[in-house]
């Protein structure tokens, strides 16, 4: 800024191989991480991180992704709009100079004159104009939290899939050792002729199939660990150095659903959902502009008063003017915002109908995968015991390896589903989190630290 007051521009150009340097040094592991998690009593001995739980990434996303710098500079940009409203109209200075040809010499060729033109609003407008500024900066405060919880809701969604993934990796892993198993039970009996070239045949089929299976869980874990760095905004080299913490137990997990399906999930919801506060401030937006038009139905008045030197002689006047919005008395404008108005208040209704049919539709999903996954539980415990069971007519010499083996790939196949079950019990819950916005696991990361403005 230079002595007398005014602003210089600084060019600011953008440095790509900055801002690539800035991403490639985003470490988890950092001080300042640290710091933040401290911020979030998170107690000094929890360094360094060894399991990364939701709540960890959920943080670490809020940390380093760059989309909350977006939002933030949105709402600053939506608070010095905010600012700017209640301006008022500066005052303008005009003049003149003139020289006749002086035909008459009694007389003083030249003429000069002064004015100041001082505009006065009328109806209240700067009033309505910060109103609106305001609306306008609580809702781009709205959609800092909007958007820190949506990526909550990524990484949430990326996490289980991890999880689900290397559950079957496991279960994969198991089948895999089973699989080759028989079908060197099958080699062997083949050379000895007590096995047929088919069944040894079959056997080798669903060995490859089951390879195949392996082979693509285990790329499917490298998408999702590039998604996983996507969603928490670090470099992928760092996310997938990372272990994750195991998901709550199918019991806790259970007991949580259970105790969120007997809430009024509708009355959360509505209560909650920040869209739903955000389209609230947009219909108010929408009724401030309409004020506003409605007030420029009454013209703003410039009071112009002025001194002339003319001729020799001095004059001093008073001049009035405004605008002729008698003549229309801005009715198209008018029409126009009354119309938007119309639009925001049909856009809130139908939104918050939506609200409801997903909360409901929310409810239901997760009290079905519930159920499915209590009935998988207990058909998994079922076949744990025939397994036993035959383990121990095996070890009495009653029934052969193969036998045995068959019996472990049935309850391996029941675990298969219990996984699957388990994973759709985590989505539904997940997708019910999403609609309440709000965590279901009361031990978890709070919807406060989520809906704060986060604008340190």
């Amino acid at each position: 800024m230079s002595s007398c007051g005014f602003i210089d521009y600084i060019a600011k150009p953008i440095d790509q191989q900055a801002v690539i340097q800035k991403f490639e040094n985003k470490r988890p592991d950092s001080d300042e991480f640290k710091q933040y998690l401290a911020y979030n009593n998170y107690h000094p001995d929890f360094f360094p991180i060894t399991h990364w739980g939701l709540d960890e990434l959920t943080y670490c996303s809020l940390y380093f992704h760059p989309s909350l710098d977006v939002a933030r500079a949105q709402w600053r940009l939506a608070q010095t709009s905010q600012s700017s409203a209640g301006a008022r109209p500066l005052p303008s200075v005009s003049g003149n100079y003139g020289k006749g040809n002086n035909a008459n010499e009694d007389i003083s060729p030249y003429t000069y004159s002064l004015s100041i033109d001082i505009p006065i609003e009328t109806a209240n407008k700067r009033n309505i104009r910060i109103e609106n500024a305001e609306h306008l900066s609580e809702s781009a405060k709205l959609q800092i939290a909007q958007t820190a919880w949506n990526l909550r809701t990524q990484v949430a969604a990326t996490y289980y899939e991890l999880l689900h993934n290397q559950a079957q990796l496991n279960v994969f892993a198991k089948e895999l050792a089973y699989r080759q198993e028989i079908v060197d039970l099958y080699q062997k009996r083949h050379d000895l002729g007590l096995a047929s070239k088919i069944e040894l045949s079959h056997s080798k089929l669903l060995l490859q199939v089951i390879k195949a299976e392996l082979n693509t869980q285990q790329q499917n874990k490298v998408m999702l660990t590039t998604k996983l760095a996507n969603n928490l905004g670090l470099p992928l080299s760092y996310v997938t150095q990372m272990t994750l913490a195991d998901s709550p137990s199918i019991d806790a997990v259970m007991g949580i659903a259970q105790k969120n399906l007997a809430t009024d999930v509708q009355s959360k919801a509505l209560l909650n959902r920040l869209d739903l506060r955000i389209a609230l401030e947009r219909y108010a937006m929408a009724e401030s502009k309409l004020k506003l038009e409605i007030a420029k139905q009454y013209p703003n008045i410039t009071i112009s008063p002025s001194y002339t030197y003319e001729f020799g002689n001095k004059v001093w006047s008073l001049g009035l003017s405004s605008l002729m919005t008698i003549i229309n008395k801005n009715k198209f404008a008018i029409a126009e915002a009354n119309q938007l108005r119309e639009l925001e208040a049909a856009q809130f209704e139908s939104l918050q109908s939506s609200v409801i049919n997903e909360a409901h539709s929310a409810r239901a999903k997760l009290m079905q995968t519930q159920q499915s996954l209590a009935d998988n539980k207990r058909l998994y415990a079922l076949q744990q015991e025939n397994t036993k069971r035959m383990q121990n007519l095996f070890s009495a010499g009653e029934i052969d390896r193969l036998e045995l083996t068959m019996a472990k790939l049935e309850e391996l196949s029941s675990e298969k589903n219990l996984v699957n079950a388990s994973f759709q019990m985590h989505s539904a819950m997940n997708n019910l989190e999403n609609t309440l916005q709000q965590p279901l696991n009361e031990q978890g990361i709070q919807s406060s630290t989520l809906n704060a403005a986060n604008t340190d």
